[in-house]
């Protein structure tokens, strides 16, 4: 019985739990996310950050929307997730994030007692 958290330590990509069964769902919260906050907002002038691209601003506000972590349970040795949950790390950039040159570091942090 236990406790595991999960950090991710950037500014513009996020954890999260969602349905991860069917693969629509990431691209479906991937459209949403993108119409909640347009990259377009850095060449109207809604945001003033625009220095490290059009993805980079809309990318920490989905951060702070998404967040940063997860607490998951634990029982029996192993994650309580529901029959249709995973953990999604969501890149909320298009250019700069993780395949395009940063690095994603992701904090474990376990604690509990052994049954």
């Amino acid at each position: 019985m236990g406790m595991c958290n999960l950090f991710i330590q950037h500014t513009s990509a996020s954890l999260t739990i969602n349905e991860n069964a069917d693969p629509d769902v990431r691209r479906d919260m991937e459209v949403a996310l993108n119409k909640l906050v347009p990259a377009s907002w850095c060449r109207d002038g809604t945001f003033v950050h625009t220095m490290e691209g059009d993805d980079d601003m809309p990318g920490h506000v989905k951060t702070s929307l998404m967040g940063p972590s997860v607490n998951i349970p634990i029982r029996n040795g192993r994650l309580a997730l529901g029959t249709w949950q995973g953990i999604y790390l969501n890149e909320h950039r298009n250019q700069g994030g993780w395949g395009g040159g940063h690095t994603r570091n992701i904090v474990v942090t376990i604690q509990g007692q052994s049954a």
